[in-house]
């Protein structure tokens, strides 16, 4: 049963006309959460019960994010796309919040950050984490793994998964699990948690590499994923000729590469230590998504 809403205070979430965001906001509105939904367009926005759309507001819009963020206690802030300028849009919207009044943030990072990470987005997301650590806020890391879904939808329309990568694993996470797990932490509302300070790594049940996790992706869906492996150089090349940028080439290579250095391989407990439900497989995820249709890492 969804609680009243006056036993929560309210919780700003940015990106939520996207896979994760979208969940993180109709989780916290089950629970009875009132909410601000950011964005940069509010025609997008989902309508939630106990929740106001605000916007238009870009994470580098510091006057806009002021105004979206107005009357929030706690903000939930979803990683935006790599732009070369994700640090400075991200300190934007945390100086903001911080301007009018929040006390908390939830930063939703990558697990593997690091300012050395294989995978260029992931040390992007370090860099926000370490001004974070900085701002003099309260605030929480969640790391969040690969998603499971993200081979099917780097899949061509032959439902082939290439790319360099062959023996190296990576722990796939749903995005439900990563949802629960925010939530969790959201709904921690005290004055101090547990959590603040923390980084946390949400990872799925085991580490798999390419092939098993495609393999098993094919069984779960019903239809023909396999994975191939590729050189770096069939790689490039390859995405090249279909006219990919090569900022866009440079960005999905690194994400095999990652995973072929096992930088994305371990495996944690936050899932069921935070949730209190087993970290889902990936043969019992909720959703697929279309080939071709990965965003960020093509």
């Amino acid at each position: 049963m969804p609680m009243s809403e006056e036993n929560h205070a309210t919780v700003a979430v940015t990106g939520v006309t996207g896979a994760l965001g979208s969940r993180i906001a109709a989780r916290l509105a089950e629970r009875g959460v009132p909410q601000l939904l950011v964005g940069r367009d509010p025609g997008r926005i989902p309508e939630l019960p106990g929740a106001q759309r605000r916007g238009p507001a870009a994470y580098g819009d510091a006057p806009a994010m002021r105004r979206a963020l107005e009357g929030a206690s706690t903000l939930i802030l979803v990683s935006g796309y790599r732009t070369g300028r994700r640090l400075e849009e991200h300190a934007t919207a945390v100086e903001a919040a911080i301007a009018v009044g929040v006390d908390r943030v939830l930063y939703v990072s990558l697990v593997g950050a690091s300012p050395v990470a294989t995978y260029l987005n992931a040390r992007d997301q370090w860099e926000t984490e370490q001004f974070l650590a900085g701002a003099g806020v309260r605030h929480t890391v969640l790391r969040a793994g690969f998603y499971t879904s993200t081979p099917a939808a780097l899949a061509d329309e032959e439902f082939v998964v290439s790319g360099p990568a062959s023996t190296g694993r990576a722990a796939f996470v749903t995005h439900e699990d990563i949802t629960d797990v925010i939530t969790a932490v959201a709904l921690d509302e005290g004055p101090r948690s547990e959590h603040d300070g923390a980084i946390l790594e949400i990872t799925g049940p085991e580490a798999l590499t390419l092939d098993e996790a495609v393999t098993r992706i094919a069984a779960a869906t019903g239809r023909p994923y396999r994975f191939e492996p590729e050189t770096l150089e069939e790689a490039f090349a390859r995405r090249w000729q279909r006219g990919i940028t090569g900022e866009q080439i440079e960005t999905w290579i690194s994400w095999f590469q990652a995973i072929e250095k096992g930088e994305i391989s371990m495996v944690t407990d936050v899932v069921p230590r935070l949730t209190g439900s087993p970290a889902t497989p990936i043969s019992d995820a909720a959703w697929w998504p279309e080939p071709k249709t990965a965003r960020g890492v093509r």
